[in-house]
């Protein structure tokens, strides 16, 4: 079975780098790890957590999404543009590029992009989806790289968030604090399990 690792990252759209990179650098604190591009086209990556990663790639002509309620079905532009879920090593992907073809899916050839390799195929929903390893060699957490041809203006601030762009934030008081019951909640009440045998 492949080993996987969980989201290696979640690629995104957007029109304004500038804007972007401020709220997810400055205001979420989640450095730049790799900037990429040419002349009409950037992609940056952002550090979230272990190796996990959101990237956004900009183009002309790019428009905000309409806000929606998480989970719910709405018309209209979108800024998802694929997923991207991580495995330990090569072999892994050649795995994977055996399985979807054998099941009749479009898979590419493997895709060495210097520092990470890469598979890319579509779920039956038409879903955009990656498959991707780390190259060891290349540790873009450790070492940021910027080597896009145009960086925007807020990029070449640096990898690390940038202090003074938004408002210092008030902690809620303790006795102010709520939790509300969302979906799975009712994991914590009730011993019901569909699954009711162990694998």
């Amino acid at each position: 079975m492949p080993r996987y690792t969980g989201v290696n990252h979640l690629a995104l759209v957007t029109g304004d780098m500038d804007t972007t990179i401020r709220f997810w650098r400055d205001l979420l604190e989640m450095p730049i790890v790799a900037g990429l591009g040419k002349p009409g086209y950037r992609q940056y990556f952002l550090h979230i957590a272990n190796r996990s990663m959101i990237t956004f790639f900009e183009w002309d002509g790019v428009t905000p999404c309409e806000e929606k309620d998480h989970g719910y079905p709405a018309p209209g532009p979108a800024g998802f543009d694929h997923v991207s879920i991580g495995v330990e090593t090569d072999e892994d992907l050649w795995e994977l590029k055996d399985r979807l073809d054998a099941a009749g899916f479009w898979v590419s050839e493997l895709v060495d992009h210097g520092f990470i390799h890469s598979l890319y195929s579509f779920d039956p929903n038409g879903i955009a989806i990656e498959f991707s390893c780390y190259v060891q060699a290349v540790d873009i957490v450790a070492h940021p790289r910027l080597t896009a041809a145009e960086p925007s203006a807020v990029t070449l601030e640096g990898p690390y968030p940038q202090k003074g762009h938004w408002p210092a934030a008030t902690p809620t008081a303790p006795d102010h604090r709520r939790l509300y019951p969302g979906e799975g909640h009712e994991f914590l009440h009730t011993s019901t399990n569909a699954w009711q045998t162990e694998p």
